[in-house]
């Protein structure tokens, strides 16, 4: 089957899975199903049609199941995000249709040759420093849950830090290209980007309380590090950078302390002091709630779940028993209404999606491409790993989204210009000589 073929298929699928999860949403609600389903899975199959076409003309050559994949996610996080609030799955929605924008954008733009960005390489680097302590600046930065990752310019607020990690990838692959040969000989002068981006990332730790953000970057940094050069050493010293300068925070932030507290000992049996009141209670009832709850929830589904639009998220006076739930936890709302199969499934969509970027990657004839597909796809797979990992305590809980289904436009936005990037480099990989 042709990589066009392959392309259309799963563009049919996936709006086949839009339409069937929105029919048992609107069921759940008593909604008009038939012309609603319709409706949505028309409107996402044209979208996704468009694309389609920009994405054969511009790079005929790209692997034909990266669009499918991407699809099927926007189609996951459309129901589930248009389940738990209407209007917010319509805001949904019209941020699925900006990011095809940027996708088509970014396919248009650099069709003729993307190495062009390798030109850039400092620049984005500037960039990416700039983006990740943009939330710090008063007056414009905002606090959500104890860190600073929201930028709010009173007419749109966004989230630098998905936007600093595309910059952060396209300068590392820039550099490293460049540098790759020096630095694998580990001569000390030729790792100050090494500790460089190790200050950076504490920096931004001590900043905007952001552990994820910085745990995300550094990883994707020494990532490709490890690519570029081949020596697992860079790699275990980076870890060991990290652990230790995490340490020292740890006994310096008491937002950090709080973070691996509540990962630890989400749950006491006797009360202690309550921040959020200044009273004495239960941790589960206070700074570890948001986790608690989390982890009823996706144990209420059980193997096969509750079905979709018949979870249990809020009280009986309509109060939110997840706060966050559209963004940090929505896979805590997928776990409980679709079950452990359906949780899974959708990991392993993400799994394919990480497989056919690392094939992108092995493909890739030239340097700077082969760095920089290693480095979106591994971005795109330690995100997942974070949030799923913290909503799942096997890491401490960061406030960071899931790829393509958490609600947010920043993220939907960065993953789609991800998404091209990999497209263009997979044509130059596929194209005939």
């Amino acid at each position: 089957m042709s990589a066009r073929s392959r392309e259309l298929a799963g563009l049919v699928v996936a709006a086949l899975l839009a339409g069937i999860a929105l029919s048992s949403v609107t069921m759940a609600r008593n909604a008009e199903v038939p012309a609603r389903a319709v409706t949505w899975g028309v409107l996402f199959l044209a979208l996704y049609f468009v694309a389609h076409v920009v994405v054969r003309r511009t790079v005929p050559y790209a692997d034909g199941t990266l669009l499918p994949l991407t699809a099927v996610l926007t189609a996951f996080g459309l129901a589930v995000v248009y389940r738990l609030d209407s209007q917010d799955g319509a805001r949904q929605a019209v941020w699925v249709a900006v990011g095809v924008g940027a996708l088509i954008a970014t396919l248009v733009g650099l069709r003729h040759d993307y190495r062009v960005l390798e030109s850039y390489r400092y620049l984005f680097g500037v960039a990416a420093v700039g983006l990740l302590l943009l939330p710090s600046v008063p007056g414009i930065g905002e606090e959500v849950n104890g860190a600073r990752l929201w930028v709010n310019l009173g007419v749109i607020q966004f989230q630098p830090g998905e936007l600093a990690k595309i910059c952060l990838i396209l300068f590392l692959a820039g550099y490293l290209r460049e540098k790759r040969e020096v630095v694998a000989q580990g001569r000390l002068k030729d790792l100050g980007p090494l500790f460089a981006i190790w200050g950076a990332a504490m920096l931004v730790i001590v900043q905007t309380n952001d552990l994820g953000s910085a745990l995300l970057n550094f990883g994707i940094f020494l990532a490709m590090l490890y690519v570029a050069t081949g020596r697992a050493l860079y790699v275990a010293a980076g870890l060991t950078l990290f652990v230790g300068g995490a340490a020292v925070l740890y006994n310096a932030l008491q937002h950090v302390q709080d973070r691996v507290t509540i990962w630890l000992h989400p749950w006491t049996d006797e009360r202690v002091y309550c921040a959020l009141n200044g009273h004495l209670e239960y941790r589960q009832d206070c700074a570890s709630y948001q986790l608690v709850k989390s982890l009823y929830s996706i144990a209420n589904g059980g193997f096969g779940g509750t079905g979709l639009g018949e979870g249990t998220f809020t009280s009986v006076d309509g109060t939110q028993l997840i706060p966050y739930l559209r963004t940090d936890f929505i896979f805590s709302a997928i776990a409980q209404e679709l079950g452990l199969v359906g949780a899974a499934a959708l990991l392993l969509v993400f799994m394919v999606f990480v497989v056919r970027g690392m094939r992108v990657a092995l493909q890739a004839q030239d340097g700077f491409s082969k760095l920089l597909a290693a480095g979106l796809t591994f971005g795109f797979a330690l995100q997942t790993f974070i949030i799923v990992g913290g909503v799942l305590r096997v890491v401490p809980l960061t406030g960071i989204t899931l790829p393509f289904v958490s609600y947010g436009g920043t993220s939907i936005v960065a993953n789609f210009v991800l998404v091209a990037l990999l497209l263009l480099v997979s044509n130059r990989a596929n194209a005939p000589r």
